[in-house]
């Protein structure tokens, strides 16, 4: 048996910016051309009209304040509101796995491994660019590694279940190094004409490198335990899968592209997390006292807020519970990841800490690290 450590992180962040004001500044043009041309149906009461939305209305759901995107113009064009990222040719690398190479190139660079070097590579991710070939064994060709990839989708949980899996096999002794890679094109399945959700998520690639602590070339988390649970819901769904919205499915059935009964899933999720974290750490002897970190799944600040109190019985600290929403939006499975690349250098060895994801399924996935050097 084999200790399995993660020893490098990695994000890809894309350069296009969608701002709340500019993200509201479309959508009102689109909700006001909508209202124009419906304006009978509207009067009659055979359709409703399209509310405005507002940067204050955002911050205050979610506590999103802009988010990072493959494309802008196509998102922020009123007559359309969706990304334009067209088609490639087969020759041609997909969207998820040139996103990957570049995220996973990070995690091998900060972990000092050769990509030959890994063996397996899971793409974890909510929705893939294609049912096959896999986007993982596309990933492998692409960064020069051997060994064997594979897709898993586990939504929102996509990572963490990820990090199972490579945490499990390397322990095993089956394989010495993995990459868990999330490459996250959310904007591509939202459904940007809805005011409820036109502002949650953005793009963007996270990707973790896990391998023996003993190979260890410099500092490194060692993961101490791992939890998975499943509970199926249809309070977040999606139908169509991803990349197939055209023009001419500009009206297709609204539960085509994501959509959520929010009311639903805060009452039902929250204490299905809290008590999912509860039972991990009693289990493994971890104490809130314990944590010196949470990472979690970057869905929505009051969620957030919710669970880090119930978790250490008390409002935590900005730096206990780092959140990265502000920025990224909700990013998926690739949320807690950003947060744990991105505030995690500060810990010292012996710190303990946690990331949870959590998301459609339902699906919770929960990891409990500690700093070794």
């Amino acid at each position: 048996m084999h200790i399995p450590a993660i020893t490098g992180t990695g994000v890809f962040t894309p350069d296009a910016v969608i701002t709340n004001d500019e993200l509201v500044k479309a959508f009102n043009a689109y909700a006001n051309r909508y209202n124009a041309e419906n304006a009978d149906e509207i009067a009659a009461g055979k359709l409703e009209a399209k509310p405005q939305s507002s940067a204050e209305f955002i911050v205050s759901a979610s506590g999103i304040e802009q988010r990072y995107v493959l494309d802008k113009t196509g998102v922020l064009d009123p007559a359309r509101m969706f990304p334009k990222l067209p088609g490639r040719t087969d020759d041609k690398p997909s969207y998820m796995a040139e996103m990957a190479v570049r995220a996973a190139t990070d995690a091998l660079d900060a972990a000092n491994v050769r990509a030959d070097e890994v063996d397996a590579i899971i793409c974890a991710a909510s929705n893939h660019e294609r049912a096959y070939p896999a986007i993982a064994i596309e990933i492998q060709k692409l960064i020069g590694c051997d060994g064997f990839a594979f897709d898993m989708n586990v939504a929102c949980s996509s990572a963490t279940f990820g990090i199972q899996a490579a945490a499990d096999m390397v322990r095993s002794g089956s394989i010495a190094k993995a990459l868990v890679v999330s490459p996250e094109i959310c904007s591509a399945h939202l459904e940007w004409r809805d005011r409820d959700c036109h502002f949650i998520f953005g793009d963007v690639c996270t990707a973790v490198l896990i391998e023996r602590a003993d190979d260890a070339k410099g500092s490194y988390f060692e993961i101490k335990s791992t939890r998975c649970a499943t509970q199926f819901s249809n309070n977040i769904r999606n139908n169509n899968g991803y990349l197939r919205r055209t023009h001419d499915q500009m009206e297709d059935r609204r539960d085509m592209q994501f959509m959520q009964n929010g009311r639903k899933v805060f009452k039902e999720v929250l204490p299905l997390v809290s008590q999912h974290i509860a039972d991990h750490m009693a289990d493994e002897g971890v104490r809130a006292a314990d944590l010196k970190r949470l990472w979690l799944h970057q869905a929505n600040k009051s969620m957030n807020d919710f669970i880090g109190k119930k978790v250490l019985g008390r409002t935590p600290a900005p730096d206990e519970q780092p959140n990265i929403l502000q920025d990224y939006a909700n990013t998926s499975s690739a949320g807690s990841i950003i947060a744990f690349s991105k505030y995690s250098n500060d810990l010292e060895p012996g710190d303990a800490g946690l990331i949870c994801s959590f998301g459609a399924g339902y699906s919770v996935g929960s990891v409990l690290l500690e700093k070794k050097r």
